[in-house]
């Protein structure tokens, strides 16, 4: 399989080249065949006699490199001087420049600022002069060149005054020693800046360099000379070292054997790559003791896991340092191997690239990755082909999954339900539901959590929440549209039935009991009785006819005065007329009012009115009449607070805790001023819920205290004159409460405000529903 690779180098015996190198993972190959101290002691001989002459041509070379470096450190230190005279020439010059006066009064000041930022030492002269090169201020004072023509003091330094800056750094010469100057002239040529140095002073440290190599290379040359004659008796040791070191390896060899891992090193100049043994073992391959070509390794690697030319080319142009890829490799016996190779660039400053790194059989990891993928695929198909709603929450509430179920339901789009999403986030884009009610759970708070709700399309769903181990939440949703309407029409029915048993009951047992008492009564009390069902038949018809006769024309009121108002057969031709439209409607839908609230009264007080009795959760009923409420309360800027704990639960009429709810908030937003403040307040007390409104309106007296409550009676004086109502609101909470075996209390400070409070029972309550 010898090849030519990619970078031309053949493959075969590479020890001879990797020994030159001093490499000693080259030399590990060898190591498979015949043990490092034999081959040390074959060399023997050879060593002693060359070993001599490779220490002086050593120190030959080394004297040269160091002379080559110490003449190119002299003209970097030449170099280095020229740049700072220079750059301080122009800059004095441009400073002259951009202010005369530096020049004049401020010249000295100029001169030490630049010897500063310069970081020019006492060898250094600087000095300003004026456009006949007369000095006209020099530092430091002691050159004694004040007042005196520069040039001439400086010989040989002709192109200097009459180019300035182009004529660049000189060699010249000042009372017979050689200096480095620079001249930089002013624009207009009035002044020049003139920065001169010894060249003595210049490379005074190099000097002091080329003294200190020489000491070094003396003591260096000694040094070796004690190496060469240690080095004989070096030798002896080392072969034992040698047996150490095969010791070492084959228990290394032997544990990446035993882990399923192998060692390897790419020669990336030669393209050739050392193999552990454990390599060819985990392959199936015979170990051999020569290096594998770039090529022979190619071959056996999946040509779609990776192109091996391309990963050495981006090694190579140093776009990456670092191995870390799976891939394929073909086992011996024709079967796919995989590999997650590691490697990492020995030197990346060096200019032969070298990896080294290690390769592990991770085939039953990737197995194993591929059967959990593809049973996470089917529990996704099964999730998304359920009739149910799903989605799983983590522990913070943040979103795992969810099927189209759930998006169609909840009115999400693709975009909304991205994995990591949080709960908050999503519940505030989900489409409002109609109703939702939270249900017993009969394992407790620990069970989880049942929820009731209509979509806004008028589907329920029931949704149970479950917590996982891990501390996550599991949300199924199933459609149970078809459950309400069978239970509503079964929950009519028994309701039905139940009253019909009951009067029966009650009827049968009246009729036992009073049976010979009616047939004496009935001669006395028959007037009686025939003026009592007149008066009841009288009453019954009066609020029969009062509700279809008043009904229905304030129903054609209120509907003609909305057409009015919407202009639909054309406009009515006059501003006054549309507010005549809209007193009309106004009015009209106040009467209607009036006379629900009337006839509700009536039902109470004629023992017609029913109550269905259920455990209710109160959070929410208030937080709907709230929000029923709000836009009341919104025109007038008031503010509706509410403080009830979320697992506060009655067992109470649902329809009849909410009427009272919303009269009793009704009347606080009514008697409440522009920017008021309403608070509701839910406790336990003693076994019964105390639902508290109080509101900072205009109060009520205490004189007319008394009056409130009372069925078809209303206060009217100067705290309520000035708003409508039929006054029988607080009447209806009233009976209401009382109906379900509780009680209204109202107090009130006039111009402070009103606190009302209703006291629920809690439990279930022997009271009789009123019949129907």
């Amino acid at each position: 399989m010898a090849k030519t690779d990619a970078w031309g180098a053949p493959g075969g015996k590479a020890f001879a080249r990797r020994e030159a190198r001093g490499d000693a993972l080259a030399g590990n190959a060898r190591l498979i065949a015949e043990p490092a101290y034999q081959r040390l002691l074959a060399a023997e001989p050879l060593l002693r006699r060359s070993i001599p002459a490779l220490i002086i041509i050593f120190l030959i070379v080394i004297a040269a490199l160091r002379f080559l470096s110490l003449v190119n450190d002299r003209d970097e230190v030449e170099r280095d001087a020229k740049a700072v005279l220079a750059l301080a020439a122009g800059q004095m010059a441009q400073a002259i420049t951009a202010d005369p006066n530096t020049a004049g009064a401020n010249a000295m000041d100029l001169l030490e600022n630049t010897s500063r930022q310069g970081a020019m030492g006492r060898s250094h002269v600087l000095a300003i002069t004026d456009g006949a090169f007369k000095i006209v201020a020099v530092s430091p004072l002691s050159t004694g060149w004040q007042g005196r023509s520069l040039d001439g003091i400086v010989l040989g330094g002709q192109p200097l005054f009459m180019f300035g800056d182009r004529a660049g750094v000189m060699d010249v010469s000042i009372a017979g020693k050689d200096w480095l100057a620079a001249v930089s002239l002013t624009g207009d040529r009035k002044n020049a800046a003139a920065v001169l140095v010894p060249k003595e002073a210049v490379f005074d440290s190099w000097r002091k360099t080329v003294s200190l190599n020489v000491t070094l290379f003396v003591l260096t040359a000694g040094v070796l000379i004690v190496i060469l004659y240690a080095y004989f008796g070096q030798a002896a040791r080392a072969q034992a070292a040698d047996r150490i070191y095969l010791e070492a390896h084959q228990r290394i060899d032997m544990a990446l054997v035993r882990g399923r891992c192998g060692l390897w090193d790419w020669d990336m100049v030669r393209g050739k790559m050392y193999w552990s043994r454990s390599m060819y073992d985990m392959l199936g391959y015979e170990p051999c003791d020569s290096m594998l070509s770039f090529g022979e390794v190619a071959e056996i690697i999946h040509p779609d896991d990776g192109d091996l030319f391309e990963l050495a080319n981006r090694i190579v142009e140093r776009e990456i340092d670092h191995i870390d890829q799976v891939f394929r490799m073909r086992h011996a016996d024709g079967q796919w191997v995989w590999m997650r190779a590691r490697a990492q660039v020995i030197d990346p400053e060096a200019p032969e690239i070298q990896l080294i790194g290690i390769a592990v059989d991770v085939t039953e990891q990737r197995h194993l990755a591929l059967r959990s993928e593809a049973a996470d695929m089917r529990l996704r198909t099964a999730i998304e082909n359920i009739n149910e709603s799903f989605v799983l929450w983590d522990a913070a509430e943040r979103l795992i999954m969810c099927n189209s179920k759930f998006q169609k339901d909840n009115g999400l789009s693709d975009r909304d339900v991205v994995p990591g999403a949080t709960r908050d986030m999503l519940e505030e884009r989900m489409l409002a539901f109609a109703s939702e009610r939270r249900l017993a759970n009969a394992n407790g708070p620990h069970g989880g959590v049942t929820l009731e709700r209509q979509l806004a399309d008028g589907r329920w769903l029931q949704v149970n929440e479950l917590r996982t181990r891990d501390g996550g939440i599991v949300s199924v949703g199933s459609d149970i549209t078809q459950i309400k309407l069978h239970q509503e029409k079964l929950v009519d029915s028994e309701r039905r039935l139940m009253a019909t048993i009951h009067d029966l009951s009650l009827a049968r047992r009246a009729e036992e009991e009073r049976a010979k008492e009616l047939v004496e009564l009935n001669r006395k009390y028959m007037k009686e009785t025939e003026r009592a069902e007149a008066a009841n038949r009288a009453k019954s018809e009066f609020l029969a006819n009062m509700s279809h006769e008043l009904r229905t024309p304030l129903n054609a009121v209120i509907g003609f005065s909305e057409l009015m108002q919407q202009g639909l057969f054309g406009p009515l031709g006059s501003e006054r007329y549309e507010e005549y439209a809209s007193d009309i409607n106004g009015s009209g839908k106040y009467l209607l009012g009036v006379i629900n609230d009337i006839l509700d009264m009536s039902k109470i007080e004629a023992g017609q009115f029913s109550l269905d009795r259920e455990e209710i959760d109160l959070c929410p009923l208030i937080k709907e009449t709230v929000r029923v409420i709000s836009l009341q309360a919104a025109e007038k800027s008031i503010t509706v607070e509410t403080r009830i704990a979320d697992s506060m639960r009655l067992y109470a009429d649902r329809r009849a805790i909410k009427q009272i709810a919303i009269n009793l908030l009704s009347n606080a937003v009514k008697f409440t001023g522009q920017g008021g403040h309403i608070m509701v307040r839910a406790r336990n007390a003693s076994g019964a819920l105390v639902l508290t409104i109080e509101d900072n309106g205009c109060g009520i007296p205490k004189q007319a205290l008394s009056k409130l409550g009372r069925p078809f009676e209303q206060v009217q004086n100067q705290f309520s004159k000035n708003h409508t109502g039929s006054g029988l609101g607080l009447a209806i909470s009233r009976s209401l409460a009382e109906l379900q075996g509780g009680a209204l209390k109202i107090r009130s400070t006039e111009g402070a405000g009103t606190i009302v409070s209703v006291r629920i029972p809690l439990k279930k309550s022997p009271t009789v529903k009123a019949a129907a």
